[in-house]
């Protein structure tokens, strides 16, 4: 008997900088049973881009600024390649293979979602905006994939309420937890409360209602924002007018997210809406416990109240939770990483995606 040939599978990502997609399709994508899949990651961007290691996997860097202008490289990679599966990393992503599967029949097109789309439309005024260019052909992009993954409940249910995709197509696969990040050793406690939210500098993301919150905090604090949008400057203009800015340390980017964790007290999370907050996750990992609003998304199904933090439903209500995080609450880091990595560890996550490829090729 002949062996099988492994499923050879395509990850489209924009680039291999700092990012929730890029991290998880490369891990994804390194994690995959080598003895039935063949893993290709198709990367638009640069190589001296890329912060996420790629060692034992196949890549291939397009050498592109947007994901427009790697179009025809990735017609032609498609055709040479002739891969089993394509799988898009987000949204502007999918809206381009979803175009190319009617050029591939025989070959399987897969999104990755990461965001709940009704409620994203209210930040951003074009869904496909991040291409460049408006296409109605492609506001429907989802009915011509073959499936769609969905980081969290609340975004499974958008596709089915909002768009009207069909539930064979829908399947619900969380982030991995990464286990590269330590538990924090704790040798003392903070006097002054280190707080610290990390993630782009949007309208969604919220940050300017946890300024409104820290305002009111009597407690002696410093607030580390990382991270980088064109929110940027209405933030700050917020946080000087509250006469917060001495108590702000900004950073745009670092390499160093697990060291800026772990000396933290708190994450605290402004979001009006997120796909599967991987900062949160991450923070969790650690050992540093969250509180966040309750927003649509993947937030509520990381939370667990009383054991790694707490999902709150009001301003007021974040401000009891905060003030008795930091003076009263006795967290434990250990339960806190354990409560997260029983439910997101890598290998259960990779082998969902492996239950997905391998029955959508069975199907035929």
């Amino acid at each position: 008997m002949s062996k099988q040939k492994p499923i050879k599978v395509l990850f489209v990502l924009p680039s291999l900088k700092a990012g929730g997609a890029e991290r998880v399709m490369s891990t994804i994508a390194k994690g995959l049973d080598k003895n039935k899949f063949k893993s290709i990651l198709v990367v638009a961007g640069k190589k001296e881009d890329a912060v996420y290691p790629t060692d034992n996997l196949e890549v291939i860097f397009l050498n592109k600024t947007r994901i427009l202008k790697a179009i025809p490289s990735l017609f032609w990679l498609i055709l040479t390649k002739q891969p089993n599966i394509v799988v898009g990393s987000i949204s502007h992503v999918n809206r381009v293979l979803a175009a190319k599967s009617v050029l591939f029949p025989n070959i399987k097109f897969i999104g990755r979602e990461a965001s709940v789309g009704s409620v994203m439309k209210q930040y951003y005024s074009e869904p496909d905006n991040r291409l460049g260019i408006t296409v109605p052909f492609l506001r429907d992009y989802h009915k011509k994939l073959d499936a769609i993954i969905c980081q969290s409940q609340d975004m499974a249910s958008d596709f089915t309420k909002t768009y009207n995709v069909s539930k064979d197509k829908l399947h619900i696969v969380n982030n991995p937890a990464s286990d590269s990040l330590n538990l924090k050793n704790i040798t003392k406690k903070n006097s002054v409360k280190q707080l610290i939210t990390i993630g782009r500098l949007s309208k969604e993301k919220g940050h300017e209602r946890l300024l409104y919150v820290l305002e009111k905090l009597q407690i002696p604090y410093q607030y580390t924002i990382i991270g980088n949008g064109n929110e940027k400057e209405s933030i700050f203009e917020l946080a000087d007018n509250l006469n917060l800015t001495d108590k702000i340390s900004y950073i745009p980017f670092t390499s160093e997210i697990e060291k800026q964790l772990a000396k933290s007290d708190l994450f605290i999370q402004g979001s009006y809406v997120e796909g599967f907050p991987n900062a949160l996750l991450e923070s969790c990992i650690v050992g540093t416990p969250v509180i966040a609003f309750n927003a649509p998304g993947g937030t509520k199904e990381i939370i667990e109240n009383d054991v790694n933090g707490y999902l709150v439903n009001s301003a007021e209500e974040f401000q009891d939770k905060l003030e008795y995080s930091l003076m009263k609450k006795e967290w434990n880091p250990k339960l806190i990483r354990e409560s997260v990595m029983k439910k997101f560890n890598s290998e259960d996550i990779i082998s969902k995606y492996e239950t997905i490829f391998t029955n959508l090729i069975n199907k035929n």
